[in-house]
């Protein structure tokens, strides 16, 4: 699959690695529809790529609002050719320990707010795409359309006070093949993509400490990866029609601590 001339949804586009996403498939010549509850950057990024950008503030775990998006994407590009799925929240909460605190049992709201958001948000989104690139006409690779999800490394090496983030992105991981294969005759590719630690706003959400010891245990490169490194990927899954199925670990060969 090309990114000339290609029609894009990426969810969580206003930031991290879903801005960084957004603006490398513009620079390659694709059309870019981003859904995000943040209003200014994504407001902000339509105005810096006017004709090839539309913003939609949206709930990517609302029916309405992904369809609408679809909806506005076919009006407007006439066709939808990748997802790229990178909305999602990152609680640091323990089943049992302090919040605010109180000492008590994990929020249970908290936990399906996080299983709301990262997972049906994506399956949502997934499946209402899905449906509209089904219509698309094949390209020489029989190929109608590309989807990629965000996994995490917490999905394999979930830290403590990540079990509810961990168990919405171990999910991700589990419904890759499936999907793949219910999506095979389509000719719609579904890979994730499960980044260790990255330069986001979600690493914000993680306590001072944890941020820390996060840091120091990445073998190489010793760093945080960037935003654009994990775009660079997402390009080239779109481009290799190979790639199918698979949940591709970015991580700098981290395996995280239980802490």
């Amino acid at each position: 699959m090309q990114l000339q001339n290609s029609t894009a949804i990426i969810t969580g586009g206003a930031s991290g690695l879903g801005e960084a996403t957004v603006r490398s498939f513009v620079e390659s010549g694709a059309n870019v529809v981003i859904l995000d509850l943040n209003e200014a950057a994504g407001e902000a990024l339509q105005a810096e790529f006017f004709d090839k950008i539309i913003f939609i503030k949206a709930d990517v775990s609302s029916e309405v609002d992904v369809q609408n998006a679809v909806d506005l994407a076919l009006e407007t590009f006439g066709s939808i050719q990748i997802v790229v799925n990178c909305a999602g929240i990152a609680p640091a909460l323990k089943i049992v320990g302090k919040a605010d605190g109180i000492y008590g049992p994990h929020s249970l709201d908290l936990f399906e707010k996080t299983i709301k958001t990262n997972l049906i948000g994506t399956f949502n989104v997934m499946r209402l795409a899905a449906f509209a690139m089904d219509k698309n006409a094949p390209n020489d690779e029989g190929e109608r359309g590309v989807i990629i999800n965000t996994a995490s490394v917490a999905a394999y090496d979930g830290q403590m006070g990540q079990v509810a983030y961990a168990a919405s992105k171990g999910a991700i991981v589990s419904m890759t093949l499936p999907v793949a294969r219910d999506l095979a005759k389509s000719g719609i590719r579904v890979m994730a993509i499960a980044p260790g630690l990255f330069e986001t706003p979600l690493m914000l959400g993680l306590p001072e400490e944890a941020r820390i010891s996060l840091g120091q245990q990445i073998p190489f490169p010793s760093r945080l990866g960037r935003p654009s490194e994990y775009a660079l990927l997402a390009k080239s899954i779109v481009e290799n029609p190979m790639l199918n199925g698979e949940v591709i670990r970015l991580d700098g060969a981290i395996r995280m601590s239980p802490r």
